[in-house]
């Protein structure tokens, strides 16, 4: 058996077809329209699945239906957004299950939708850096901050499936002259505030760095070069990170926990500070807790959205028994 993953984003919408052992077999990836509304965006994401099932049925692979990581608060029984932001303009509301199951002519429990680190975190449970565990807190910093705890295959929801929401827990580090940083959220003083890639060159700019530079890239490549103002930045990012990070792992305590996103792959700069605030923040029982890379890259979303029909924990039913 075989299903289509699709991991949609703010910027690029990636689907794939993935076997029964969580293998990738051939993708395309094609721009989210993210300034034209949630029908054309439907509409884009339809067009890109369908032609990956003509591919499969070619190939004589039978697909058993669809799994959606999408940005935004996602009901996964529904399969609709429940809010969003404005990365993705009129997003918020639309029948996101629904409404790709009738443009492919599908059955409606054959299209599935999760969060799109949600599904980041499933596919790195299924056959990633979290393979084989019980339970698995994934992190992930980049553009934002995210999470996702999965506990015997399935991630947990909450209740008005908000949880995960790591980047708007208070940090003690987003503050600036006694000030609050805001934060995406339209609240302040949270971690996606000063450990997120953008974040990081925000604080490399009031550090007293160039605002000629022009993204986080760039700080860290000075950082590299001993530039003051942005290895502070670097570091404060990566403090914060690991310090939410084992503030979560203190609260949830799980067999494993993986860090992913572009920060985690930036190198030792970010990765040795992070994990050393990480274990500064552990209780003594928790001192031997994994600490992994993610291993996936850019397809675990792809394949994570695809377990929702390819394994048993990925079902609605044992998604919501998690709420």
């Amino acid at each position: 058996m075989y299903a289509i993953g699709v991991d949609l984003g703010g910027t690029k919408t990636a689907a794939g077809v993935v076997s029964a052992a969580g293998e990738v077999l051939f993708s395309e990836t094609i721009p989210t329209l993210s300034r034209d509304g949630g029908e054309a965006i439907l509409d884009a994401t339809a067009a890109l699945v369908s032609g990956l099932m003509s591919q499969a049925r070619a190939q004589g692979l039978d697909v058993a239906g669809v799994g959606v990581g999408s940005a935004g608060v996602i009901d996964a029984g529904r399969g609709v957004v429940v809010s969003a932001t404005d990365a993705i303009l009129g997003w918020a509301g639309t029948e996101l299950a629904a409404g790709l199951a009738s443009r492919l002519r599908l059955t409606p429990e054959s299209v599935r939708a999760v969060n799109d680190v949600h599904a980041h975190a499933l596919g790195e449970s299924w056959t990633g850096a979290a393979a084989e565990t019980a339970s698995s807190l994934l992190v992930a910093f980049g553009t934002g901050v995210g999470g996702s705890f999965v506990l015997a295959g399935s991630p947990v929801l909450g209740h008005r499936y908000v949880a995960g929401h790591v980047g708007h827990l208070a940090s003690p580090f987003a503050y600036s002259r006694g000030r609050a940083l805001p934060c995406v959220c339209g609240r302040a003083g949270h971690v996606e505030a000063i450990a997120s890639g953008p974040a990081i060159r925000e604080a490399y700019v009031r550090l007293g760095g160039s605002p000629d530079v022009p993204d986080t890239r760039a700080v860290f490549a000075l950082a590299h070069d001993g530039d003051a103002a942005a290895t502070t930045a670097v570091r404060d990012a990566a403090v914060a990170a690991g310090q939410a990070v084992g503030g979560l792992a203190n609260v949830l305590d799980p067999e494993l926990v993986v860090v992913s996103g572009g920060l985690a792959d930036a190198g030792e700069p970010w990765w040795k500070p992070m994990e050393a605030a990480l274990r500064a923040e552990l209780l003594a029982p928790l001192a031997g807790l994994p600490v992994r890379p993610a291993a996936l890259g850019n397809t675990a979303a792809v394949i994570g959205a695809a377990s929702l029909l390819l394994t048993p924990s990925g079902s609605v039913e044992d998604l919501l028994e998690t709420l």
